[in-house]
């Protein structure tokens, strides 16, 4: 069984832009996986503690055969071979994937959640999620509209590619 997942992806190290676009080809290329669509680029001052590089964000939408669990995995290995060490929360990052949304689920584990616990207050994921789906329902029943109401844009832009 197929189930939609939608990947939000960050960099903010090792060329950015760059990161993303790879990032992009290689969740194409994930074997049990269909690219469905994917959003422009967006960047985006950094969260968290401390002075960081601004963020180049994209939101991806899959198709997979992968249970949630294991699609994590895979999302893991590709932060990995980008060169991605996880030591410390709000760090600078050359690639950061989540899964955001996986189908219907609502997901509780140490090691995740899904829906993204801060997705309905992150406009570098929302905006870019609703450019690929704007009609968009959330398991709790909120609209990509509703959302969209409650989180300013910011100083989210579209970038160029």
């Amino acid at each position: 069984m197929l189930t939609t997942a939608y990947i939000g992806i960050g960099s903010n190290m090792k060329d950015p832009m760059q990161q993303v676009s790879n990032a992009l080809q290689t969740l194409a290329t994930l074997p049990g996986c269909t690219l469905v669509s994917q959003s422009s680029m967006y960047s985006s001052d950094a969260v968290g503690p401390g002075q960081q590089d601004s963020y180049i964000n994209a939101v991806a939408e899959l198709s997979t055969e992968y249970s949630a669990a294991d699609l994590l995995k895979q999302l893991q290995a590709i932060e990995a071979a980008h060169g991605r060490v996880r030591k410390q929360r709000w760090e600078p990052r050359p690639l950061d994937l989540d899964i955001l949304l996986f189908g219907n689920q609502i997901i509780s584990t140490s090691t995740l959640s899904v829906p993204h616990p801060e997705l309905d207050q992150r406009h570098f994921v929302l905006y870019p999620l609703a450019e690929i789906a704007p009609e968009l329902v959330l398991p709790d029943g909120r609209s990509m509209p509703a959302l969209l109401t409650e989180c300013a844009i910011g100083e989210l832009l579209k970038v160029e590619g």
